[in-house]
């Protein structure tokens, strides 16, 4: 049975200009609610609906394997356009079947994570309700305009502690059948199932004033609660440090090209007090003196496949630390069971899909050669993206 993440994004935002591909903690603010999408297993297909070509362009740049763009139509992405008007349009137009699940992914409630979606929708299962939203609960009195109190008993004012509070619609996402958004014409229907999640995520970015706060709650309860700490970073080196291209002078000696921003890298690592490795399944004296130019900590040839996990293990132990404290870029499938294993791991955009693939991997924007080993470490070194 197909689960389908959807995620309308429009280009015409007025009241933050093109708000959905703004830079929100370092990243595209669509950025987060895809990535939550794309590391969801449940999760077959992320359709990403839009009327903007950057809009297009900047998710394309994300590389992630179930993104798909859908070209909204322009009825359906002004400013008097409802959400539901764009769902009903491409499930109709794509011809998505009955059966099918159904999830709304809004991007302007960056604070949603792959565990929630996981969670939300086997809530959904179990409870054998019909559709499910999520909420968070906030502790505050409501009152009516006309002076009626709504959720407490003003003569008997509870302590916060005792509070039970009231569930506010947060906006994060919805699910529901496919079936059930064609008969109501409606995002929710039936018997309704309530996802909680934490009070932060009540925040919605709809004014200039919201993305500041929501940036703050970001970083102090997504992006600092997740992040770790890496205490040795490895690399790969064809396809990686060079551009897997394969050299030969006239006297038949192999060549190889690195790039001059990767040295630089490294000596922030250093700086860092990070150590550093490279673990290739080459073995050549060009990587050997290259390495040696990097001055890294740590250096394994002919390491193939399993090799390459087996040779960073034996670094932890030398060290005293877990894999879950290594951060490694590869780019082919010999470095697959390595990258899945560390703590953090990483990609060249022209990485093989197989690689892309991997939950949680940050498909980086640069080429194997072009300087994306820099770009990783100073995602790192600034913890974007932690």
């Amino acid at each position: 049975m197909k689960v389908i993440a959807f995620l309308p994004v429009r280009g015409g935002s007025k009241s933050i200009p093109l708000k959905n591909i703004k830079s929100f903690c370092g990243e595209p603010l669509l950025y987060w609610a895809a990535k939550a999408a794309q590391n969801t297993p449940e999760i077959d297909e992320v359709i990403i609906a839009t009327d903007s070509q950057d809009i297009k362009d900047v998710a394309l740049n994300f590389n992630f394997s179930k993104v798909k763009i859908y070209n909204r139509l322009y009825e359906n992405a002004n400013d008097v356009s409802s959400t539901e008007s764009v769902m009903l349009e491409y499930i109709d137009r794509e011809d998505i079947k009955d059966e099918y699940t159904f999830i709304l992914i809004q991007v302007t409630s960056p604070f949603l994570l792959s565990n929630d979606l996981s969670k939300g929708i086997k809530q959904l299962e179990e409870s054998k309700k019909d559709s499910l939203l999520s909420c968070a609960k906030i502790k505050r009195f409501f009152w009516s305009k006309e002076g009626r109190s709504i959720n407490y008993n003003y003569n008997n004012r509870p302590r916060r502690q005792d509070f039970e509070g009231s569930l506010i619609e947060n906006g994060a996402f919805y699910i529901n059948k496919v079936a059930n958004i064609k008969q109501f014409e409606n995002r929710l229907s039936g018997n309704i199932e309530v996802y909680e999640m934490p009070e932060y995520s009540m925040v919605e970015i709809d004014e200039p004033d919201d993305w500041f706060h929501a940036e703050y709650l970001m970083k102090k309860h997504v992006l600092n609660s997740s992040k770790k700490t890496i205490k040795l970073f490895l690399s790969d080196v064809d396809g990686v440090l060079t551009d897997a291209g394969m050299y030969y002078s006239e006297n038949g000696d192999e060549l190889k090209k690195f790039n001059t921003h990767d040295g630089k890298g490294f000596e922030l690592l250093r700086n860092a007090s990070i150590k550093t490795g490279i673990i290739t399944s080459e073995n050549t004296a060009i990587v050997e003196r290259r390495a040696n130019k990097l001055k890294v900590d740590y250096l394994f040839q002919g390491k193939e496949h399993g090799g390459k996990l087996e040779a960073a293990k034996i670094i932890c132990d030398e060290l005293n630390i877990s894999l879950n404290e290594v951060a490694y870029i590869g780019d082919d499938v010999n470095c697959y069971e390595l990258l899945k294993s560390v703590g953090c791991a990483a990609c060249p955009n022209d990485a093989l899909d197989t690689v892309k693939s991997i939950p949680n991997i940050h498909v980086l924007s640069k080429k194997g050669g072009e300087g994306v080993v820099r770009e990783f470490v100073e995602k790192i070194i600034s913890t974007k993206i932690f």
